[in-house]
């Protein structure tokens, strides 16, 4: 190999970086993109109503309702709400990196696409976490609410199990249904475009 086929060797390797994206395919990106954003702050402001929803209710004056159970009530809540700021603050970081995004490469776009992917464990884990908040309301309610006749063991038992199965697999299908609607289409039209440009 002589010195002249090294350079076109060497020019070649240099001219075989990673693609540009065009203005068009820019637009085609920002419009998914707002999409997400808008549907997270969506997600965001009507999760904070019904945490908010929630203490208001607990705590409208009821009579019968005893002290314990309103303060067992306030105590979930709370946890719910640590809970819920853990998993935004990770929603908050993306929602950041797509307001402002430097898409100018191919590389950035896979980036994106892998925060993504990895935002949509975290979500599905957001919606998983409410399964022990499911439980102790269930128990909360069992213990507290009036019934005609003292529940056996058995019949609590069967109750909490069947109600935590039931809980636990609505939960799963709402979360992966509401991901899907919510944000897994505008994603996969990002994912399009980056075989698009791949190819």
């Amino acid at each position: 190999m002589n010195i002249d086929d090294l350079k076109n060797t060497w020019n070649d390797d240099v001219s075989d970086e990673t693609p540009k994206i065009s203005i068009e395919q820019k637009n085609k990106i920002n419009l998914p993109l707002e999409k997400i954003r808008k549907n997270m702050r969506m997600e965001f402001w009507s999760t904070v109503a019904i945490l908010l929803f929630g203490f208001a209710v607990v705590w409208i004056p009821v009579p019968e309702a005893p002290f314990k159970f309103k303060f067992y009530l306030t105590v979930l809540l709370f946890s719910m709400v640590i809970v819920v700021s853990f998993f935004f603050s990770k929603f908050f970081k993306l929602y950041k990196d797509i307001s402002s995004p430097m898409m100018k490469t191919y590389d950035s776009l896979k980036d994106i696409m892998y925060q993504f992917e990895l935002n949509k464990q975290y979500y599905l884990s957001f919606i998983l976490s409410f399964v022990p908040f499911l439980v102790c309301e269930l128990i909360i309610v069992i213990e507290f609410l009036p019934h005609r006749r003292p529940l056996s063991d058995v019949e609590i038992a069967t109750t909490i199990i069947s109600m935590l199965a039931l809980g636990l697999f609505g939960l799963f299908l709402l979360g992966k249904y509401w991901y899907r609607i919510f944000y897994g289409k505008y994603v996969q039209q990002i994912e399009n475009l980056l075989t698009e440009l791949k190819n």
